[in-house]
C-alpha cells in the first residue's frame, strides 16, 4: 500500500510544476472586463438559513470540503486557483439549510484586487460565519496573512463591537467621558481621532477599559466593519504529528480535520451549526402531536414575535398567547407573550384571536 506521506510528496511536487502557470493566468486575467463576465459567479444570492464562506489560499481543500457536505461539485484539483467563482452549495444540518460559499483562493494583496481579492473578501463580507480553511503544514504563515487581508478591508473576526457609545450632533462641542479610563486610550487621543475624521460635535462615552485607538476608529467607521465568527479548519492533519494536531484542536474556535483520508469532515460540520448559533423551534396545534419534521429555524436570542415572523408576518395582528414547552419554560407548558425569549428545541403552540 502507497505510504500517505509519499502520495502526498507525489501531489505537492505536481503543485510545484504547474502552478506557477496557473499562478500568471489567473492574476493577468482582467476583472469584469471584456470576456470575464463581469466578475460572474461573485454575486450569488443569499438563501436558506444562514451563510457559510469557505475562505483560505489555493489548494487548502475548500473544494474538496463543500463537496464532501453538500451534494455541489466544486471543481477541484492539485494545483492553485482551481475555482475561479463563487460556488455555491447547500448543507443540510438539524432542519436547516445553509447556504456554503466557496470562494477564489485568496493570494496576499487581495484587499489591494489582486486575484480578484475585493471581489472574493466583499462576498466574504455577506457571510454569517466565515470558515477559514487553512494547511495544517503551513498553520502560522497562512493564517496571519488572512487576517490580515480581511481586517484591512474591514471585517472583524471574533469580535464584539467596541462598547463605545457616539452620538454625531449639530452643535454643542465635543463631550468626552470614560466609564473606566482605558490603558491605551486618552482624552487628548479621542479628540484629535475626531478633529482628524472632522466630527466637532458629538458626545462620546468609552465604556471598555480596553478600548484601543483602533477600537474608536471602527467606532465612527461602523457602516464600513462587519463584526463575523470565525471557524479556523485546518486540513492536511495527516501530515503533521500527533503532539502539534493536538495543541492545534485545542485552540479557541479551532477543528482539525483530513479531506483526503475523510477524518474529522462531521465534526466540522457540527462545529458549523454551533458557531452559527442556530435554534430549532418545533410547533404544535391544540390537540396535536408537535411536528417533529418541521422545524422553524431562528437566531440565538430570538423572542416569540421572532418565530410568529417566521411562520407568517401577520400572525402577530392577532396573537393571544402562546403556550411553551421546554428549555425557555419555567413551567410545563408555560402561557406567554410576544417578548418570551424561546430555546432550542422549544414546542410552541401559538393561539390568536378571531378577526374582528
Amino acid at each position: 500500500m502507497v505510504n500517505i506521506t509519499e502520495k502526498i510528496k507525489e501531489i505537492e511536487d505536481e503543485m510545484r510544476r504547474t502552478q506557477k502557470n496557473k499562478a500568471t493566468a489567473q492574476l493577468l486575467e482582467p476583472v469584469g472586463g471584456a470576456g470575464s463576465g463581469g466578475g460572474a459567479g461573485f454575486d450569488v444570492s443569499k438563501s436558506g438559513d444562514a451563510r457559510v464562506a469557505l475562505v483560505g489560499f489555493p489548494s487548502v481543500g475548500k473544494s474538496t470540503f463543500l463537496s464532501k457536505i453538500t451534494k455541489t461539485k466544486s471543481e477541484a484539483a492539485a494545483y492553485s486557483f482551481t475555482t475561479l467563482t463563487a460556488i455555491p452549495g447547500v448543507l443540510e444540518y438539524g432542519g436547516a439549510e445553509i447556504q456554503i460559499l466557496d470562494l477564489p483562493g485568496i493570494i496576499e494583496g487581495a484587499s489591494e484586487g489582486k486575484g480578484r481579492g475585493r471581489q472574493v473578501i466583499s462576498a466574504a463580507k455577506t457571510s454569517d460565519l466565515i470558515l477559514m480553511i487553512l494547511d495544517a503544514t503551513k498553520r502560522a504563515e497562512q493564517r496571519a496573512l488572512l487576517e490580515a487581508e480581511l481586517d484591512a478591508v474591514g471585517i472583524r473576526l471574533n469580535k464584539e463591537p467596541p462598547n463605545i457609545y457616539l452620538k454625531i450632533k449639530k452643535a454643542g462641542g465635543m463631550k468626552i467621558s470614560f466609564a473606566t479610563p482605558p490603558k491605551s486610550l486618552d482624552e487628548k487621543m479621542v479628540y484629535n481621532v475626531l478633529r482628524d475624521y472632522k466630527i466637532l460635535n458629538c458626545e462620546v462615552l468609552v465604556r471598555d477599559e480596553n478600548a484601543t485607538i483602533d477600537d474608536f476608529i471602527d467606532v465612527i467607521m461602523k457602516d464600513h466593519r462587519k463584526y463575523i465568527r470565525c471557524l479556523y479548519v485546518y486540513n492536511k492533519v495527516d501530515s503533521i504529528g500527533l503532539e502539534f494536531l493536538d495543541a492545534l484542536a485545542r485552540e479557541p474556535y479551532t477543528a482539525v480535520m483530513s479531506c483526503e483520508l475523510d477524518l474529522g469532515v462531521q465534526d466540522v460540520v457540527e462545529r458549523i451549526w454551533k458557531e452559527l448559533r442556530l435554534m430549532r423551534i418545533y410547533t404544535k396545534r391544540k390537540g396535536e402531536e408537535p411536528k417533529f419534521d418541521e422545524a422553524l429555524i431562528v437566531r440565538r436570542d430570538s423572542s416569540i414575535e421572532d418565530v410568529c415572523d417566521q411562520i407568517h408576518r401577520t400572525i402577530k395582528d392577532t396573537f393571544k398567547y402562546a403556550m411553551v414547552w421546554g428549555a425557555s419554560a419555567r413551567h410545563i407548558p408555560q402561557r406567554v407573550g410576544l417578548s418570551h425569549m424561546v430555546a432550542d428545541e422549544d414546542v410552541i403552540s401559538i393561539v390568536t384571536r378571531d378577526k374582528a
